[in-house]
């Protein structure tokens, strides 16, 4: 009998939910280890970790603050995989949201707060729209990388915020360095310093798989996805579908730029995304696609960079800290990936018995 890994098409939630949970587990042991080896006390550092994050309405909210835009980075490029494209710009798609969300803040005064929310929510729609555009016609109709030109978008537009934060909207009033005027209108609290942001936030992978699942649109997305060949075959308009499902996409990360400014920061400035859209590849990568699924997978990227944040506090370097959380990231990765297979024996493959040559027979008198 001989064993070998198989590789499993589909696997159960309850498979799923095992292999993460040992991945995570093994990856909290080490990193206990590795914390304990350079002076620190592993069980009181968890336990801080807890009642910071958990234990108090302060730690849920900054959790909170975190999980929400990490939840609409992931979404948009969750929605790409389901087409089989991936949207690495999700990064200069927040930054974009984010800067026609402060121009329109800094430009446009006096309209009520209700109507200039929606225009502001629009318009950081529209501006991740506008900066995936060119990628997503590219990718569809000339068979140019979109990996390539997404990311290297998110450079253009890191440049830009940090050009108009720091010269023409650099704030002169309050003399606040290197970022813009502060934008005035708010997104309205839902508790504390969570801001309504974060139900939009929550509803959107909910919507998302809606689309996906009850719908026309939806259901000739995932059969472009699965099988092009068969689904231009069928009359699918493919290309057309690439570029909606790209265009969503930046729709949705520069909706978390919008929300970033109006419902946290309120101004422009280099480094605001906090590696949001790089990170929300994790997230769709853990969620392997699926839009729903990117709730728990943002919940535990949210944890991990709030550890990483506990931890600074407490003494340890931001490289150790970064390191850390990486490895924490390897471990539920792998064992994701791991839960896809399984340990199969198959007898050995005989070649089939080769016939004796047959005797000569004698000859038959008069035959």
């Amino acid at each position: 009998m001989a064993a070998r890994f198989i590789r499993v098409p589909v696997i159960t939630a309850q498979r799923a939910f095992v292999a993460r949970g040992v991945s995570f587990i093994l990856a909290l042991a080490v990193t206990a280890l590795v914390l304990a080896a350079t002076g620190f006390d592993p069980l009181a550092l968890g336990a801080q970790i807890l009642r910071k994050s958990f234990g108090s309405a302060f730690g849920l909210e900054d959790l909170g603050l975190l999980f929400a835009p990490l939840m609409l980075t992931g979404l948009a490029v969750a929605v790409t995989l389901r087409i089989g494209l991936w949207n690495i710009g999700a990064e200069g798609q927040f930054y974009i949201g984010a800067f026609v969300t402060t121009a329109i803040g800094l430009h446009v005064t006096g309209m009520p707060l209700a109507p200039m929310l929606v225009l502001l929510f629009v318009a950081g729609a529209l501006g991740g729209m506008a900066w995936i555009l060119i990628p997503a016609l590219a990718r569809a109709y000339g068979r140019v990388d979109e990996i390539i030109t997404t990311l290297l978008l998110n450079f253009v537009a890191l440049l830009l915020v940090y050009y108009v934060s720091t010269g023409p909207w650099r704030d002169r009033v309050t003399g606040v360095t290197a970022a813009s005027g502060r934008v005035e209108y708010d997104v309205p609290d839902l508790h504390g310093t969570l801001h309504w942001g974060f139900v939009i936030a929550l509803i959107a992978p909910i919507l998302v798989s809606l689309l996906m699942r009850y719908t026309r649109w939806g259901y000739e997305v995932r059969i472009s996805g699965a099988n092009p060949d068969a689904a231009h075959y069928a009359g699918m308009p493919v290309k057309r579908h690439m570029v909606s499902v790209m265009l969503l996409s930046g729709a949705i990360a520069g909706i978390a730029g919008m929300l970033e400014i109006a419902g946290s920061v309120h101004r422009l400035q280099g480094g605001i995304s906090n590696n949001f859209g790089y990170l929300g590849i994790m997230v769709a990568v853990l969620a392997r696609g699926r839009p729903i699924a990117v709730i728990p997978a943002a919940l535990l990227i949210a944890v991990l960079l709030n550890a990483g944040i506990i931890l600074q506090t407490q003494g340890l370097k931001t490289s150790a800290v970064l390191a850390v959380t990486g490895l924490i990231m390897l471990f539920t990765a792998v064992g994701d990936q791991i839960a896809h297979y399984r340990l199969a024996r198959s007898a050995a493959v005989l070649a089939p018995p080769v016939p004796a040559p047959l005797a000569a027979r004698p000859a038959t008198e008069g035959g």
